[in-house]
């Protein structure tokens, strides 16, 4: 992995991890904060820190393929793969009528491009192993 990879998966664990961290320190005030959260139901806390634990396991694995790539890559493709099922529920959701295109492009920074940039990684780091 290059040194520009290893850095961008680093910044990109540091935005999912914050955003963990947020969900599981203040759910319900992370569910009125994020655009867009309140249309997919009723505020449901355990629902929310679930999410918020699997977006810090993410953020780790990032920041270990960012420390250590030959080793970590592993955890990197499982976070990738948390992160492309995630953005592909967002994606049926569209497709089914449950939410719209707007609410599709609303959501391309915060849950399409990390899917996509984790996926990039780690296909890279995979390749390199």
């Amino acid at each position: 992995m290059r040194s520009w990879e290893r850095a961008g998966g680093g910044l990109l664990g540091l935005g999912l991890g914050a955003n963990g961290l947020f969900m599981l320190g203040a759910p319900f005030t992370w569910y009125e904060a994020v655009p867009g959260v309140v249309k997919t139901g009723a505020f449901n806390g355990h629902f929310v820190r679930d999410i918020g634990a699997a977006y810090l396991v993410c953020a780790l694995a990032l920041a270990a393929v960012a420390w250590r790539p030959h080793r970590a890559w592993p955890a990197l493709l499982a976070a990738a793969g948390f992160l492309v099922l995630h953005a592909g529920v967002h994606l049926y959701d569209t497709v089914c009528g449950r939410s719209s295109l707007g609410d599709l492009a609303r959501d391309l920074p915060g849950v399409f491009f990390p899917a996509m940039a984790a996926s990039v990684l780690a296909w890279r780091a995979a390749g390199e192993a």
